[in-house]
This record gives C-alpha cells, sequence and structure tokens, in this order.
C-alpha cells in the first residue's frame, strides 16, 4: 500500500456511528445513539428547494453563498445579538465544514485548542489533522461548567483556541453566565480564538448565555451554527460560519477549495427555513427530555441536568463495566443502544438520544431499565 498522510493512522471513526451500526446488526434494537430529528423537514422548506429547481437554480452559486442567504442569515443573527453583515457570512456544507474550515483554517501544527470535556468528539479528529492538538478541559469536577482556575491551568503559550458548544453534546448542559465570564475574563485581548458552535441553541429551555453576542469579542469569536438540528434539516447538509472580515476572506478560500459552494436550491430554502418557527419542535424535545430524566431518575441514575439540546448523559460507575463494554453488552442482552461516554472524554457514563419517538423511547428505557437490573443481580 502508497503510504498515506501519517496523520490519517491516528484518526478513529465516530463511536456513535459504531455503536448505531453494531445495533443495526441485532434485530429490533432500540437505537438512543444518533442525535438526528425524528420530524420531517416542515413543507414549506421543502416546497422553496421544490420551487427554487422547477426555477433552475441548479447552477454554481458564488463560493461563499447566495447573496440573499447571506442577507438573511445576517439579519438573523443581528436580530438576536450577534451584529454582523453578509460580508461575514459563509456558507458551509454542515456546520461539520464550518468548523472544518475554522478550525483547519486557524490551527497551525504544534499549536493547541481547548476542549471543554465531555465534549464532541469531531474537534480532536480537526486538530489532529491540522497538526494540531486538542487539550481537555474536565469539567466532571465543577458540575460541567467552566471556572477561571481550571481553564488558566491549561492555557499554554501554545493555546490557539477554545471550542464553546452549548447547549452541550453530550449532556444536555448549558454554560452558565458565570462559565462565560471566566472564559472571557481568560482570553479577551490574547491571540486566542472562541469557536462558538450553536447547533444546539434554538433547542433549549430558554435563553443560552453566548460570548458570540458580546461586542467586546468581537474580532476573536468565529460562530458555527447548522440548519440540521432546529429545523430537521439534517440530511440537506447546510450551515454557516461567521467571523471577522479580515478572517472569513482567508478561511474562504479554505473552503473554496473543498467544496466550491453549497448547492444553490438548497441555499434559497434555507432563507425559508430562517422564516421557520423550531419552537414546536423544541416543545416536543422538551416533554421527552423530561420523560427521560424522570424515567433515569427513577432507576438511580445520576446525570448533569440538561437545559437543551437532545441528550442525557448518566452516569454508569456504579456498575463496574467501562462505558464501551456496557454499551456493547446493552445492544446484545438488552436490545437497546446508546453511546460510550468515553467517545466524548466522559468515561464512566453513556449518551442517551431522545430525538425519537416516545413509543421507542418508552421501549428503549424499558429495556435499559431491565438490563440494570440483571447487572444488579
Amino acid at each position: 500500500m502508497i503510504p498515506l498522510n501519517s496523520k490519517l493512522s491516528t484518526l478513529k471513526r465516530s463511536a456513535i456511528r459504531v455503536y448505531t451500526n453494531l445495533a443495526r446488526t441485532v434485530d429490533d434494537c432500540v437505537m438512543l445513539t444518533i442525535g438526528e430529528p425524528d420530524f420531517d423537514t416542515p413543507q414549506p422548506i421543502k416546497d422553496a428547494a421544490a420551487a427554487a429547481l422547477a426555477a433552475g437554480q441548479t447552477h454554481y452559486a458564488p463560493n461563499q453563498g447566495t447573496v440573499e442567504l447571506r442577507r438573511a442569515i445576517a439579519a438573523f443573527e443581528t436580530n438576536r445579538g450577534c451584529l454582523c453583515n453578509e460580508n461575514q457570512v459563509l456558507v458551509t456544507v454542515g456546520a461539520c465544514e464550518a468548523l472544518y474550515t475554522a478550525l483547519y483554517g486557524i490551527l497551525n501544527p504544534g499549536e493547541e485548542v481547548i476542549v471543554p470535556t465531555p465534549g464532541f468528539l469531531l474537534y480532536d479528529i480537526i486538530a489532529t489533522a491540522s497538526g494540531a492538538k486538542t487539550v481537555p478541559l474536565d469539567l466532571a469536577a465543577t458540575d460541567f461548567q467552566i471556572t477561571k482556575e481550571a481553564l488558566e491551568a491549561v492555557i499554554t503559550d501554545k493555546t490557539k483556541a477554545i471550542v464553546l458548544n452549548s447547549p452541550n453534546n453530550p449532556t444536555g448542559v448549558v454554560y452558565s453566565e458565570a462559565s462565560l465570564a471566566a472564559v472571557k475574563e481568560v482570553v479577551r485581548g490574547k491571540p486566542i480564538f472562541i469557536i462558538c458552535d450553536n447547533v444546539y441553541q434554538q433547542l433549549s429551555d430558554g435563553p443560552v448565555p453566548d460570548l458570540s453576542l458580546d461586542p467586546e469579542l468581537r474580532d476573536q469569536v468565529l460562530l458555527c451554527q447548522s440548519f440540521s438540528k432546529p429545523y430537521a434539516m439534517t440530511g440537506w447538509r447546510v450551515g454557516y460560519l461567521i467571523g471577522p472580515e479580515d478572517v472569513m476572506e482567508r478561511l474562504l478560500l479554505l473552503h473554496a477549495g473543498m467544496v466550491t459552494a453549497v448547492p444553490t436550491f438548497l441555499q434559497t430554502a434555507c432563507v425559508t427555513a430562517l422564516e421557520t418557527d423550531p419552537s414546536p419542535m423544541a416543545k416536543v424535545y422538551a416533554q421527552r427530555r423530561e420523560y427521560v430524566c424522570r424515567r433515569l431518575r427513577a432507576m438511580g441514575l445520576r446525570f448533569p441536568e440538561p437545559r437543551g439540546a437532545f441528550y442525557v448523559f448518566p452516569s454508569i460507575e456504579k456498575y463496574g463495566l467501562d462505558s464501551a463494554t456496557f454499551c456493547t453488552r446493552m445492544i446484545r442482552e438488552a436490545k437497546v443502544a446508546a453511546v460510550p461516554g468515553s467517545c466524548f472524554g466522559g468515561e464512566g457514563h453513556i449518551r442517551i438520544s431522545y430525538c425519537c419517538s416516545q413509543e421507542n423511547l418508552e421501549k428503549g428505557l424499558d429495556r435499559l431499565e431491565a438490563f440494570l437490573k440483571t447487572l444488579e443481580a
């Protein structure tokens, strides 16, 4: 075999997909693994895409995105307090590409990006591919919130960025005002970017503190957002990245070299998405969250209190199994699937996704409860 990029040898397949695929080999297994809304994309959004296709919007869009969508995004973000203009907006292939463009575009070999853990595994993949490395900021001892002392302890002269994902995947925790104040105090005015991964922000119980709204940090913030989660558009693969104009001019070149542009007719549909109210779906997720939390408490499981997204992160430490073994056995013996906490930097936990039907939630949690009783026997 001809040698490949040596950095690829250290990359691993997403455990989310690994355990989902394992579950698919077990007949009638209830999958509480993937964070994919079970709702269909709202009809007005689909109609807008169909109309755009019928109107012949099948040609290249500008690399940066259509003017119409970039203006709509800028207006949407400005309306919530993140002041920006269309020149600061880059339309991407989902938030994953926004994150990749942002992190790969700012990281040099040997530099470091701080990732509060538990956290989404993609950040480490991107950092590794860029020749940089992630530095975990373990939040388990501070009630899954960020403290100034803990953050200062991991800052070095190689620190280039910190990633903030709130509401958080996998815990569902929302970072408090105090957490963000600590981040601001430590990094303000330093050559350190703040990557705001806001993909779950519209799926929360209330306002979510957000450093992308702070005018004093505008030159340091790169905001990553997605249409996937709030509008049930996971298969559409559209997101966006916002940052200072001079930074975006350079990141655009990286994006254009990777994907050229997002399909034109999809961008037209995304304008309609920004005019769509996702709160009815968010309300259903909140009801499911309440149900799941109630059931887990009745089982005697502890977990950080989720306030958004569609995940719960219960501790399974008392059963004496590592999270990978626990999840593998649960699939094979109980026919219910979750994701090991180890793949998020949170060993001793599992991630349960509740963006599935109430029927499946009830069936899955019944099976989890029965499985726990076999471990206690």
